[in-house]
């Protein structure tokens, strides 16, 4: 099963990251659906076309790579396991309502929110909670201040947002564009072949991410509180509200249950998809601007959310630096050695998939694609323990999840059997 050929091989051999970019590429023969154990996937409902071989080049799961010549200025000490970065800040948004609902610091939203008002872009495509289901996601454009305050906070379940880029190609002015590190390098892979969504991505802010859990993850969370009718379900929240705030599930008769986002995350990260654990980018390195937590300090209690934010490319450091002096953003700048700190698992987990793909590759399962984006010297500085069990967890994963057997995608419905 070690040879990818199409998007069919791509979502049976669980590679897939659920993006949702071949649904955008090929619209007449792919379509996006829900798998409870593995998240958003593709289902070819066509024969293969050269759109869906389009969707095949533009696969983030497949494959990811940087050019062999980087941006002028990368941070030369941060560019092998951290990807092309030219500056690292701290800050947060200036409205303070918009800093406590989100995740951290809510500086992708109030970057999101400077785009539409200053900037004239004609909307924000990201994912928000279902309205009909709140503990799956789905694709929208945001407009206005209300809609991207409404989808603050992380969504620690699937999503697809790549498969709403028509959207942002048919507006008539460039929109701002939020996701998951794949998501990001799809957007960008697929704007390399549409040259008319390329004029359309105003500008591109990734989300750190340690994995996407499933939605079935999500839903044994909701069970684990104690509510067993999942359509009684109001609201789902991961974090939010403060910094890093607590787990939350609202049900519409008014009942309310809650848990720290350090428990509810140890929970869910068991849900994630195999191809999350070979992952290399989990710092968004394709975006313009990449944000996550900067965890290298002990954070009190009652501190407002703040955000670490990495500017990558030349068209993410004139976004920043306007949105600040438009009074949309406080920021402070950081040395490099604070990205490291705030995430050692990510650079851990850098490292310990070098040694999770040399087993696959081993044992014959599929594997992704990396150019330009070197794990081994990060895995050599792993201790012996680490790397022992990098190899030996991901042997066992190998049988387990039956890595070298296809496994079709099995689309699923609020509300059907299982």
């Amino acid at each position: 099963m070690a040879s990818i050929k199409s998007i069919v091989d791509v979502a049976e051999g669980q590679l897939c990251a659920g993006c949702g970019v071949c649904a955008y590429l090929a619209p007449d023969a792919i379509r996006m659906v829900d798998d409870l154990d593995r998240g958003r996937r593709p289902i070819l409902e066509g024969p293969e076309t050269p759109e869906t071989r389009d969707a095949l080049a533009a696969c983030p799961g497949h494959a990811l790579g940087h050019p062999d010549a980087l941006p002028a200025g990368v941070i030369p000490e941060l560019v092998d396991e951290w990807g092309p970065v030219l500056e690292v800040w701290e800050g947060y948004a200036s409205d303070d309502e918009i800093r406590y609902a989100a995740s951290s610091g809510g500086a992708a939203s109030a970057l999101a929110l400077f785009g539409i008002e200053r900037e004239r872009m004609h909307g924000l495509l990201h994912i928000r909670a279902r309205e009909d289901v709140p503990w799956l996601n789905e694709t929208v454009v945001s407009q206005s201040r209300e809609s991207i305050l409404a989808a603050t906070g992380s969504r620690y379940a699937s999503a697809s947002p790549c498969d709403g880029l028509q959207k942002v190609e048919d507006a008539e002015a460039p929109s701002v564009f939020i996701g998951k590190p794949c998501d990001v390098a799809g957007a960008q892979s697929a704007a390399k072949l549409r040259p008319a969504l390329e004029s359309k991505l105003g500008i591109t802010i990734g989300i750190f991410c340690a994995g996407a859990p499933s939605a079935n993850a999500t839903r044994k969370m909701i069970e684990d509180f104690g509510i067993e009718e999942l359509n009684s379900v109001k609201s789902v929240r991961y974090r939010g509200l403060g910094w890093p705030g607590n787990a939350r599930v609202e049900t519409k008769s008014g009942r309310v249950e809650e848990t720290s986002y350090a428990a509810s995350w140890d929970q869910l990260q068991r849900g994630r998809p195999w191809r999350c654990y070979v992952c290399a980018d989990h710092t968004g390195e394709f975006a313009d601007i990449a944000v996550g937590d900067p965890w290298y300090r002990d954070i009190p209690k009652d501190e407002p959310g703040r955000s670490l934010i990495l500017v990558r490319t030349e068209r993410g450091r004139r976004f920043l630096t306007e949105a600040v002096a438009a009074g949309y953003l406080e920021v402070e700048r950081r040395e490099p050695e604070v990205l490291v700190a705030s995430q050692p698992g990510l650079l851990h987990t850098r490292g310990a998939i070098w040694g999770r793909m040399l087993i696959t590759r081993l044992l014959g399962a599929a594997t992704p694609r990396y150019r330009n984006m070197p794990m081994l010297p990060t895995w050599l500085r792993l201790s012996w323990r680490q790397k022992l069990s990098s190899l030996g967890g991901t042997w066992r994963r190998v049988f387990r999840k039956r890595l070298r057997q296809r496994i079709p995608v099995r689309e699923w419905k609020p509300g059907a059997e299982e």
